[in-house]
């Protein structure tokens, strides 16, 4: 098969297209004939040798997230039959014609769906699931900030939050960007480049805080809490080491947490996917939230696609089609 392979740590030039066997399904495994695969800012993260695959995926071939057709299922899989059209989440190799994953980690194609914008589900609409909604104990009518309004992550915690009757805000790089936002479901935008995002919205606290930056913008989120709010962590491009002010925690009753997803155990992963399935499959398929494709680009350039995702233009998703 032909996958993308991280020949060295380094720019997206170190990504180039290789032949490799194809892998064989082991217990309760699938494998998938991959038509789309979704980019990630982790992807990025391995490339340069900052985020190594575990054990049990390829080392070298990044992707996180794929969308296909069932090729073969391994021994003990009951869920899945050959032909069904699914899209997957996957610790690794998501870069390739064809990736193995466990059964419980596949998702159908939604319905009206096609592969490529069901290949930009997985990651995101799990993380999101598991951090906004498991950990951010997100309610209708409550009010959620999200950081990186127009990223993977940004426009999925938008539009579920909107469809679930929440209240979102969003801080963008672009006027533009914040535009789009409040077409997504946004209710308002902050251009971080112009306008400081604690001034704001000091005076309209938050229920739920979404950040991915760390760094400066922890005390900030912390000012613009409300009382008994959650300030959840996807990652700290921004910096990880934040001055934390503990009484200012305790007389909020501020709840501070955050995950990661891809080192998660197969339950985790499993029980996260059947939920996502109950409560998040049927907005997907009632039109309330739509995929949001910036760029689709064949398997073999993986390279410009990182230039893409490193540059920040994007808004949405940028997938590769296989």
């Amino acid at each position: 098969m032909k996958a993308i392979t991280i020949t060295q740590h380094g720019g997206p030039e170190v990504l180039r297209l290789a032949d490799r066997p194809i892998p064989e399904p082991g217990n309760q495994e699938v494998l998938i004939k991959v038509h789309a695969a979704g980019l990630n800012r982790p992807d990025v993260f391995q490339r340069k040798g900052n985020y190594p695959a575990p054990p049990d995926a390829p080392a070298d071939i990044p992707g996180l997230e794929v969308a296909g057709v069932i090729e073969k299922a391994g021994e003990g899989v009951t869920q899945w039959r050959t032909g069904d059209e699914v899209c997957a989440l996957v610790a690794g190799g998501g870069y390739a014609e064809y990736v193995t994953v466990k059964e419980g980690q596949c998702l159908p194609v939604p319905a009206g769906w096609d592969y490529t914008g069901a290949a930009s589900l997985p990651e995101t609409v799990f993380t999101v699931w598991a951090n906004v909604f498991q950990r951010g104990r997100l309610q209708p009518g409550e009010r959620l900030l999200v950081h990186g309004g127009t990223s993977g992550i940004g426009i999925t915690a938008v539009q579920l939050a909107h469809a679930f009757d929440a209240y979102v805000a969003v801080t963008v790089g672009s006027d533009a960007k914040g535009t789009r936002s409040l077409e997504l479901g946004a209710d308002a935008f902050v251009n971080y480049k112009a306008v400081d995002f604690e001034a704001r919205f000091k005076d309209e606290p938050f229920n739920v805080i979404l950040d991915m930056i760390g760094g400066d913008y922890f005390a900030k989120n912390m000012n613009i809490l409300q009382q008994n709010g959650r300030l959840v962590y996807i990652n700290a491009m921004g910096g990880p080491q934040v001055i934390l002010n503990i009484p200012q925690m305790m007389r909020k009753g501020i709840t501070i947490t955050g995950s990661t997803l891809r080192d998660k155990p197969y339950l985790f992963k499993s029980a996260l996917a059947a939920e996502i399935r109950t409560h998040v499959w049927p907005v997907l398929e009632s039109g309330k939230f739509k995929p949001v494709i910036y760029r689709a680009l064949p398997l073999a350039e993986a390279a410009e696609a990182h230039r893409l995702l490193e540059s920040g233009e994007h808004i949405g998703k940028i997938v590769l089609i296989v």
